[in-house]
């Protein structure tokens, strides 16, 4: 699948790349302190904060692969778990975000560490660098390979392009060039659905009448499916259970989610970004299922063969259909290009922030502080290295075959979950302390792998929706227990 560009589509597609570095350009002169750099001296609009948690959670896949799913029999069923999405937000809105505007916090683990002490805190972030790092560099590798089968482009050129990229202008910015890049990123890749939405209408015989008879015919509009199966993602619990408590769990425990909120600078701004994001998510997902349902109802009235797999359906139209040298195709690649390239500079920034404020400033004292020129410049440098490790472990993941390379992502979403449960731990009980808050989080690490790699060789498949539930709860339920063998009385947290 090799697609030769145009100039005027290179043209678009290189603009858009140059504006990336122009924003970062632009927020550079005002990230002159770690505060600036790191948290935009807490003054990001909420609505920059929307688009910028929008953008962050979008990947390569959400524009690829949902297509997928709306492609086939799946429908608009899977949008049960963006509404379980939404509905977890407003529980955080409710009762975790508060949490981050109780004095002057700058991590999402420092939380955990006025509760449970600073083992807990540091245990917490090195567990959101770890898995972060992870999942993003291989996130890295799967969009490289998307740019480099459409393009032509080889695959360390495309990784190194997209890499490069973003280390620089997440550099040069900070958290200010992230949230309006994404902004800028959010708009090209909606900006590229709708017009794809048109292309696959005009090029489907018949057009909106006939896509919607085939929709309606084939079940693809059904929303709600009541069913209880484990097995099954698409299910209206697995959506509102499964996907409210992931959503909690990644967007209320999860630094780089946390990092917009205290950007934003306040709990009302930070909450009408957050509660705003769940709407817009599902409209996203609506978008993109949408276009998988029209690339159905476009094969089944043209009998044109589609490919075997359900997520490539989409960029082989993209390829075969799009009108080539008019603009359209660089539009289409640089949202693929910015959809990658949102998550990885919110990684970037916030695992600089969480090495800084989870480690390094509070081993170092008042001593450290007292140099904020150095403090800036060893942030900046943090964003490069978390970069370089990111394209690293993209690179690396050529080795690997395409399981280990799903195993891989499945352990990097682990942390959701086991976090999740060890700030319910904190928050509503007293009795738990920070050894057996730990003991708790094993005991959710073990839940998880047994589910996700033991089970399934059995016969036994339990949905990804339903992977926080058992994160949460086992580590929920393992910490209150653990607590009557090391309760808090016994413990000096700090």
């Amino acid at each position: 699948m090799t697609l030769a560009i145009g100039p005027i589509d290179a043209a678009v597609l290189l603009a858009s790349l140059a504006g990336a570095i122009a924003v970062g350009l632009f927020a550079g002169g005002r990230a002159r302190s770690l505060d600036a750099y790191l948290l935009g001296d807490r003054s990001l609009p909420w609505w920059v904060v929307m688009g910028s948690i929008v953008a962050t959670e979008t990947s390569t896949a959400t524009v690829l692969s949902v297509p997928g799913e709306g492609y086939g029999p799946v429908g608009l069923r899977f949008l049960q778990l963006p509404l379980g999405f939404m509905l977890g937000r407003l529980v955080i809105v409710r009762w975790l975000l508060p949490l981050y505007f109780e004095g002057r916090l700058n991590t999402a683990h420092e939380v955990l560490g006025r509760r449970f002490g600073t083992v807990v805190q540091r245990a917490a972030a090195l567990l959101f660098l770890v898995t972060r790092n992870l999942g993003d560099g291989l996130r890295l590798f799967l969009a490289a390979i998307v740019l480099a089968r459409l393009t032509g482009l080889p695959f360390l050129g495309a990784i190194l392009i997209m890499g490069t990229i973003t280390i620089v202008y997440t550099v040069l910015g900070g958290i200010r060039s992230v949230a309006w890049n994404d902004c800028l990123q959010l708009v090209i890749y909606l900006l590229g659905g709708i017009a794809a939405v048109f292309i696959i209408v005009g090029q489907t015989p018949g057009g909106w009448t006939a896509a919607w008879q085939h929709a309606a015919a084939t079940g693809r509009l059904e929303l709600f499916d009541f069913r209880f199966d484990l097995a099954n993602p698409c299910t209206f619990w697995a959506g509102v259970i499964g996907g409210g408590v992931l959503s909690i769990g990644t967007h209320g425990t999860d630094h780089m989610m946390v990092q917009r909120y205290l950007a934003s600078g306040g709990l009302r701004p930070a909450g009408r970004a957050l509660a705003g994001s769940g709407l817009a998510v599902v409209l996203q997902f609506g978008l993109f299922l949408g276009i998988g349902i029209l690339l159905s109802a476009y094969h089944a009235g043209t009998g044109e063969t589609a490919p075997a797999r359900a997520d490539e359906v989409f960029a082989a139209f993209v390829v075969n259909h799009f009108p080539r040298n008019v603009g359209l195709i660089g539009l289409l690649l640089a949202a693929i290009l910015a959809a990658a390239m949102s998550t990885l500079s919110s990684s970037l920034n916030a695992s600089a922030s969480a090495v800084m404020h989870d480690f390094l400033l509070p081993a170092g004292g008042g001593a450290i502080r007292q140099r904020p020129e150095s403090l800036l410049l060893l942030s900046r440098g943090l964003t490069v290295v978390f970069g370089l490790i990111q394209m690293g472990v993209g690179i690396a993941a050529t080795r690997l075959d395409e399981t280990v390379i799903r195993a891989a992502l499945a352990i990097a979403g682990v942390a959701a979950g086991l976090l999740l449960g060890v700030f319910a731990l904190g928050i509503g009980t007293k009795r738990v302390g920070g050894t057996a808050a730990l003991a708790g989080a094993g005991c959710g690490l073990a839940a998880l792998l047994t589910v996700q790699f033991l089970l399934p060789g059995r016969g036994i498949v339990v949905a990804f929706p339903w992977y926080a539930v058992i994160g949460a709860s086992t580590t929920f339920v393992a910490g209150v227990a653990a607590s009557f063998l090391w309760p808090q009385s016994q413990e000096h947290p700090g």
